[in-house]
């Protein structure tokens, strides 16, 4: 399983699963703010800052169907998860952390946004693409940023109210797998954990910091399980243009993992809230589904070279696809804006399929004391 598994990921070098303010008691059914982590589908130009790193995507095309076209450091042709979760609640787009200067300031306290691109749940994840905010660093900086949060005459509803009722939305793992488990020999971790031993790893990584966060005061979380990569572009390109299953089985055991740990989570911790957002099952029905979502390509990237689009991913002033509404894929690893949409939407009011035990209309609506 592991020499089939590791000859289609051999090509893929991912730059796949941050943090946000919004300062303000919040409508009903708003929270104060979205406190995001994750990796590059969720980066909005962090990486941008970070001058070691590979994982950057601010060039022309990325972003061509953004706010004014511009190339922010999204790793899609417009906008991702996130920005369409804002929208969805009315919130307004976050500047990314490094744009802030390392210690935020009074930026902190509009939108914050501490995603990178290569960074995932374990700290050596993404390390040969150079520098990248890991989860446990991207932790630190909002424990960091406390105390100034704390004294801001700008919060409008008390400190702990301001964090209880924000919600951390998490998306992560991805990077795990194809930029360490999946990529042998640069990483050994295939050597040392059997994929059910290296699942239960990364759930234990993930829950150090989901509780350091709960923690300090932060209640309510959205964690989001990781999409069929087996079926992303760059797999496929190395499968003769076939999802590998031998990856998707690998995620699904994270996946189950996450799932079960939102249960645990709620039954220990009372006065919090934590949901699953099942996003395997939402790409997945929009491969099988296409026509549902008005899509016509599913197996192809917008943006790349090679069989599927995915053997060498979006270069820059490479010509994309023209009629990228219809691709699930913007490149060899990233949904393009399309797809996020109907990700957000599903995030924030679908039924337990999509999202377990609570949407995000839902959470945002929980009392937490």
């Amino acid at each position: 399983m592991r020499n089939s598994t590791n000859a289609a990921a051999a090509g893929c070098c991912t730059l796949l699963p941050l943090l946000l303010f919004s300062v303000g008691a919040g409508a009903a059914g708003v929270p104060p703010a979205l406190l995001v982590f994750g990796d590059s589908l969720v980066d909005d130009g962090n990486n941008n800052a970070l001058p070691s790193t590979l994982a950057k995507a601010n060039y022309f095309p990325y972003g061509l169907d953004f706010l004014g076209g511009e190339a922010t450091g999204r790793f899609c042709n417009g906008k991702t998860v996130i920005d369409a979760l804002c929208d969805l609640f009315g919130l307004e787009y976050l500047p990314p952390f490094t744009s802030t200067g390392q210690d935020g300031g009074a930026s902190l306290l509009g939108c914050v946004n501490y995603a990178s691109a290569a960074g995932g749940i374990l700290d050596e994840t993404g390390q040969h693409l150079g520098e990248r905010f890991s989860l446990s660093q991207q932790v630190v900086y909002l424990e960091t940023n406390l105390d100034t949060i704390r004294s801001s005459s700008q919060l409008t509803i008390g400190y702990e109210q301001f964090l209880t009722r924000s919600i951390a939305v998490m998306v992560l793992g991805s990077n795990d797998y194809i930029n360490n488990y999946l990529l042998t020999p640069l990483y050994d971790s295939a050597d040392k954990y059997t994929p059910e031993e290296f699942a239960d790893l990364l759930i234990n990584h993930y829950t150090r910091q989901i509780l350091a966060l709960y923690s300090v005061g932060v209640k309510k979380f959205l964690l989001a399980g990781v999409g069929p990569l087996g079926c992303i572009p760059c797999m496929r390109a190395f499968n003769q243009g076939q999802c590998v299953d031998q990856v998707n089985q690998l995620v699904g055991l994270f996946n189950q993992g996450l799932r079960s740990l939102v249960d645990q989570l709620n039954a220990d911790h009372p006065d919090a809230a934590f949901t699953f957002g099942n996003t395997y099952d939402a790409i997945q029905d929009m491969i099988d589904n296409p026509n549902k979502y008005g899509f016509t390509v599913m197996d192809s990237g917008c943006c790349g070279l090679g069989q599927n689009k995915g053997q060498i991913t979006c270069l820059p002033l490479l010509q994309p696809c023209g009629n990228r509404d219809q691709y699930l894929f913007w490149d060899a690893y990233h949904p393009t804006q399309a797809a996020n949409l109907v990700l957000a939407q599903r995030a924030f009011n679908g039924t337990q399929e999509d999202v377990y035990p609570f949407n995000l209309q839902q959470l945002a609506d929980k009392l937490i004391y």
